[in-house]
């Protein structure tokens, strides 16, 4: 039965999102455009219930593959979420709850004294940095199948075949989802679904490092073309001094959206580059610590050209919008 896993997944995210849609489409939460949005009406934000309802059905089925350290702050940080999606709770309640989400992970993970507050960093700033990023259509989805696909495919080929349909079935549930998100977006994940996904990428990825499935560079890689977009836009907004609070626009997938590309075409884009980052993943494992370090320098090279020539379109872009 525990094979079927991803199925039951997939189906029951699809199901839920139809009836939430359906049945229940006049009590759902709507996004509302605001200065940070790149849609212009609203669309319902629900979708992150659908997407753990669809992984928690499917993780039933293989109870021996996770522990309670990791279940229960996902759950905890799903209903914190879920409340702020309602309500909007402050950053420094939502702070102090990934915090110490993160802290049990790796205190259920035997993490040594030597590693716990780098990692402890890392995961905060991918569970936030994952909700950054989810702001058009298919994006998010599309990282969690590419990204957790490459988990599992990871853990596969480690042997662990349990850890592997662990993050089979979290894949599975954003195909489900992205079947409603792609664009035209029906449903928005909202922070319910970004927030608990951005604290698996980290939580996962580092319990196979810990377990010895991959190196410590491997999620990383995986999920890099989040956690690269994220950082760099970051580091450039500190640069220019600009209150990190505020909503902006200046992501580089907001960028290409804004440039003409549009959802459909950015998305694409991206998920080639997902495809590719996970390909490059997976095949340095098998290579010798010098190949794995000469992988890491090309995926950075390639990712700072990228930046460049985004930078670069985006500064003829702006230009000739001010003199339009």
């Amino acid at each position: 039965m525990t094979h079927y896993a991803p199925l039951v997944a997939l189906l029951t995210t699809l199901l839920a999102l139809t009836l939430i849609l359906t049945v229940g489409k006049r009590a759902v939460v709507h996004d509302i455009p605001n200065e940070r949005s790149l849609h212009d009406k609203p669309v319902p934000r629900v979708g992150g219930i659908a997407l753990l309802a669809g992984v928690f059905a499917g993780w039933m089925l293989l109870s021996s593959a996770w522990n309670w350290w990791i279940a229960l702050p996902v759950l905890a940080l799903f209903a914190l979420s879920l409340l702020d999606d309602l309500r909007s709770l402050s950053a420094r309640t939502r702070l102090i709850a990934h915090f110490v989400a993160a802290l049990i992970a790796l205190s259920g993970a035997d993490i040594s004294m030597l590693w716990l507050l780098p990692l402890l960093l890392f995961s905060v700033w991918m569970t936030n940095l994952y909700n950054f990023m989810d702001g058009s259509d298919g994006l998010a989805g599309g990282m969690a199948l590419f990204g957790f696909g490459s988990y599992g495919i990871g853990a596969w080929l480690s042997g662990n075949e349990g850890y592997a349909l662990l993050n089979f079935t979290i894949a599975a549930a954003a195909l489900g989802f992205l079947a409603f998100n792609f664009h035209p977006a029906k449903v928005f994940m909202g922070d319910a679904g970004s927030i608990p996904l951005g604290f698996l990428a980290a939580t996962l990825g580092i319990h196979g490092w810990q377990t010895g499935l991959w190196p410590l560079w491997f999620p990383i890689l995986a999920f890099s073309p989040f956690i690269v977009d994220a950082t760099f836009t970051l580091l450039q907004r500190l640069r220019r001094g600009e209150k990190l609070s505020q909503a902006h626009r200046s992501h580089y997938y907001q960028r290409l959206v804004q440039m003409g590309w549009g959802h459909r075409n950015t998305a694409l884009a991206e998920y080639v580059l997902m495809i590719l980052m996970g390909t490059a993943a997976l095949s340095a494992l098998s290579l010798p610590a010098s190949g794995q370090y000469a992988m890491l320098l090309l995926t950075a090279a390639l990712y700072l050209a990228i930046a460049a020539l985004i930078d670069k379109r985006w500064h003829t872009h702006q230009q000739g919008a001010a003199h339009a």
